[in-house]
């Protein structure tokens, strides 16, 4: 069986904080797919990760002596986004040949059985250089700074030779060529303003009246966008969300609700998270400088604009105020008076940082947050916050 092999080896996960916590890098959301559904798509192959021999290897992970029992692997750095281009040198790659880019950089390599020589080793006889720009996500600000060109690019993907459901004509739409609505989508007296951008609303998601979408804009599976919503671009609304009030340039990965009014732009929500009604960020400083944020290797900058980057299973009180550049990180509680400091520690009971979540009562109540969508929490999740609880 040939296959995708991903890994984060020379990627830096860490610097993804706090979302590659909880994940592989492969496994974030930037446009409408994750960058592992992308690669699976296009290829029309199945994807395993490197074992890494660390907390996050389930599952898919699988040692390059194990996969080359069978057929031939394409290993890909898991931060690195296709377009045409690139994925034209990957099915053009024999045996033994890998891709460079940005600075001569491996980035993916094509071997079977016959180019392993040891343990792990992977002998490589040929580089394939493309001149071309690769487009990497290496630190969370980048998701939102690419999620313009992503949602471009997987809309031709998913959309070529492909008919949307007719647009209902209760609503008003702007270059109906470039919206396009999967089977089960329902949007009815909304506002669809598709040139600046497409606009992708996904299987069974739904658009309710009065809202309004500047694209580029998508949906995912079973998304809900509240009434009276307005959406600027480039924003994406993850698989099984709720969104609502005002969104400017933000990814919600999935399963979290930004249900009611307030306001969140440049800024990435991951999984399992929710803002309390009033909730809103700032993504400008008062004097237009530069934003640095906070990651573990220290202050970096982030450009002009950059709003808050919160880890899964963290939430938010009603009319929460978030600092400019603020990183959350992963199962936190957020509350509290004023702004929020700029960085909330994994695990926080409250937004200063000095309480923490008791790790049984956060496991129960994320609980009761799955239960609201119909799911439950798996071994593998537990697993994975007990080692971030205890380490991180």
């Amino acid at each position: 069986m040939n296959k995708i092999i991903f890994t984060e080896e020379y990627c830096q996960p860490e610097n993804l904080y706090p979302f590659t916590l909880t994940r592989q890098i492969q496994d974030i959301r930037a446009g409408i797919l994750t960058i592992r559904e992308k690669w699976e798509t296009i290829l029309g192959l199945p994807s395993f990760d490197r074992y890494e021999d660390d907390y996050k290897d389930l599952d898919r992970s699988i040692t390059i002596e194990e996969a080359v029992q069978e057929g031939t692997c394409l290993m890909i750095h898991g931060n690195v986004l296709p377009f045409p281009k690139l994925v034209k040198a990957v099915r053009n790659l024999k045996d033994g040949e890998f891709i460079s880019a940005n600075g001569n950089e491996g980035i993916v390599f094509r071997f079977t059985k016959k180019q392993v020589s040891e343990k792990n080793t992977i002998k490589v006889s040929k580089s394939i250089f493309l001149k071309e720009e690769v487009k990497t996500i290496q630190f969370p600000w980048d998701i939102f700074h690419v999620n313009d060109w992503a949602i471009r690019q997987d809309f031709e993907l998913l959309t070529k030779k492909r008919k949307s459901q007719s647009i209902p004509k209760s609503n008003k739409v702007t270059n109906p060529s470039e919206i396009f609505l999967e089977k089960g989508a329902k949007v009815q007296h909304s506002l669809l303003n598709a040139s600046t951008g497409p606009i992708y609303i996904g299987k069974n998601a739904e658009v309710m009246d009065g809202a309004m979408i500047r694209g580029p804009f998508a949906m995912g599976e079973g998304a809900c966008l509240k009434m009276g919503a307005k959406v600027y671009g480039a924003t994406t609304i993850g698989p099984y969300s709720v969104a609502g009030g005002e969104i400017k340039n933000s990814i919600l990965f999935g399963h979290s609700n930004k249900a009611h009014d307030g306001y969140l732009g440049d800024s990435v929500i991951g999984e399992w998270c929710n803002l309390g009604a009033g909730t809103t960020n700032s993504n400008l400083k008062n004097n237009a400088g530069e934003v640095n944020i906070w990651t573990p290797n220290g202050q970096l900058n982030a450009g002009m604009k950059c709003g808050v980057m919160m880890g899964d299973y963290s939430r938010t009180a009603i009319n929460t105020a978030i600092n400019t550049g603020t990183v959350i990180g992963v199962c936190c509680n957020v509350f509290g008076s004023g702004l929020t400091p700029k960085y909330v520690p994994n695990f926080s009971w409250g937004s200063e940082g000095v309480n923490r979540y008791e790790f049984e009562k956060a496991i129960t109540e994320i609980e009761g947050w799955k239960k609201l969508k119909s799911q439950t929490i798996a071994d593998s999740e537990k697993s994975i916050l007990t080692y971030i609880f205890k380490h991180f």
